[in-house]
């Protein structure tokens, strides 16, 4: 005896209303041209493969110095005294402990990274230097890991262009901060061929700002005074 198909067709019907009210996938997947590239896209940009902890030494190099100006990037963004700051990707914690020393004892440095070995290395200079307001913060591809409006900045330095889950990484961002928060991005500028920095590893003005664009967060402004890297500030809203 033949069972009806008339039964499955609700079924079918709310199944395809689901699919065709469903959000558009906010990633594409195609095959990669660039050998340090991921093949994943967003926004049509190709992210970019991630540096591993093997790479530490590089961050530390001492001609870091006069190629990104890390004193001077500091300075712009004017005193952090008292301040919760979270260090996006912080790697050996190369801005951690130079932001350590910018809040003072009375504000705190959130050191996270996804890597445990790059964890402890900070923990392991934060001991040798006797520095206790560095706290290292083990995230997630997805998510930074941080409290919900606990974070007054937010500083990514030549990491947004690795996130594996850009538009996820920056919701937690923003959730993250607190109202008039501050996310601070620096990234090699990909509108200068001039700068030897590999092509996935840069980014552009525009790029930058489409992205974030994404998210409730406003562009303050765009400065250009290092070397080689752009830096871009936006601003959660006060309300």
């Amino acid at each position: 005896m033949k069972t009806s198909p008339l039964p499955l067709f609700p079924c079918l019907l709310l199944l395809l209303s689901s699919v065709a009210g469903a959000e558009p996938p906010r990633y594409e997947y195609r095959t990669s041209t660039d050998p340090h590239g991921t093949g994943k896209f967003y926004m049509d940009r190709e992210i970019s493969r991630v540096m591993g902890h093997q790479g530490a030494s590089w961050l530390d190099r001492p001609e870091r110095e006069s190629e990104e100006k890390p004193e001077a990037l500091l300075d712009v963004l004017g005193s952090l005294k008292g301040m919760s700051v979270a260090d996006i990707g912080a790697g050996s914690g190369y801005f951690s402990f130079r932001l350590a020393q910018r809040v003072g004892p009375a504000g705190r440095v959130l050191a996270v990274d996804i890597q445990d070995e790059m964890l402890q290395i900070i923990r392991r200079r934060a001991a040798q230097r006797k520095i206790e307001n560095v706290e290292p913060i083990r995230g997630t591809i997805q998510d930074p890991g941080l409290s919900p409006e606990s974070v007054d900045l937010a500083l990514l330095v030549d990491v947004y262009h690795e996130f594996s889950h850009p538009w996820e990484m920056v919701q937690g961002i923003y959730r993250a901060l607190k109202p008039g928060g501050r996310l601070v991005l620096v990234e090699y500028r990909a509108e200068d061929p001039t700068v030897p920095i590999l092509r996935l590893h840069k980014m552009s003005q525009d790029q930058v700002r489409r992205e974030i664009s994404a998210h409730p967060l406003v562009w303050v402004e765009t400065l250009d005074l290092l070397p080689r890297q752009h830096i871009i500030i936006f601003k959660r809203p006060a309300q």
